[in-house]
């Protein structure tokens, strides 16, 4: 997968040469390309801002050093419409949903805005190019989008077959199957007066698995109810059933609720 970023702090990326993302580039998994969106202006101080039309506050990016370094990054693409990821309050929210599907895209290009956005021409302008989608991490704002670009680039590239060492610990992670991470535990099975759960210990595989299942549910139920009410029904069986029905949940429709 090819990955170009265009940004006006370059610098914060460094952190791509670490750890499984800079091995992902040692093994060809993952290409990485930074732009200083500066370098595609065409005055003295490099001005990639100006003030709103209409009045309000704060400033916005300019669509022209903006049109030029898209087209810069077009024109290196190795496909005809790359896939354009706009962090912004005002897009979707990102999941490991989103993470999974973009996981499979061959170039992805992310456009870091900074100050109150970018100039919304832009994006009329890219989507004759590009498949251009907003997204946001959630209901909160960063002061521009760098944190998460970086927060996408590591959810979906981890994702890349031969990226992860072990790919079934992808399979057994928090949201792979709409619920949260069941707890985990190592050795020794012993520490400050806390001990292991004994049916970690037991050798019996299928209670492991039956146990695990069920700390999903009550951790789930207990931090993201929205996740539970989200489940079908019909997908949950009798083990699912008896454990939500103990937790205070309700069966009697498609979806759980209380």
């Amino acid at each position: 997968m090819r990955v170009d970023v265009v940004t006006i702090f370059p610098e914060y990326f460094s952190v791509l040469e670490l750890s499984l993302l800079g091995k992902a580039q040692d093994k060809g998994l993952l290409d990485f390309h930074v732009h200083d969106l500066r370098d595609y202006t065409h005055d003295r101080h490099r001005t990639v801002d100006d003030t709103p039309y209409g009045g309000g506050a704060g400033m916005v990016m300019r669509a022209q050093p903006w049109s030029e370094a898209l087209s810069a990054v077009l024109e290196a693409s190795p496909v005809q419409r790359p896939v354009l990821l706009v962090p912004s309050p005002a897009g979707s929210v990102f999941t490991q949903a989103t993470a999974q599907a973009w996981s499979g895209e061959e170039h992805l290009v992310f456009a870091c805005g900074r100050y109150e956005g970018i100039d919304e021409r832009v994006m009329l302008w890219a989507s004759e190019r590009f498949d251009v989608r907003p997204f946001s991490l959630g209901d909160y704002v960063l002061n521009g989008g760098e944190v998460a670009t970086l927060a996408i680039i590591e959810a979906v590239g981890r994702l890349i077959p031969g990226m992860v060492g072990n790919p079934d610990s992808l399979v057994e992670e928090s949201h792979s199957d709409g619920l949260l991470e069941y707890p985990i535990y190592t050795k020794p099975s012993e520490w400050e007066g806390y001990e292991v759960p004994p049916v970690l210990l037991s050798g019996d595989h299928g209670k492991v698995d039956a146990t695990r299942r069920q700390w999903q549910l009550e951790r789930t139920s207990e931090r993201r109810p929205d996740l539970i009410e989200a489940l079908s029904v019909a997908a949950l069986d009798k083990k699912d059933v008896a454990t939500l029905g103990s937790l205070g949940w309700q069966l009697d429709g498609d979806q759980p609720h209380r």
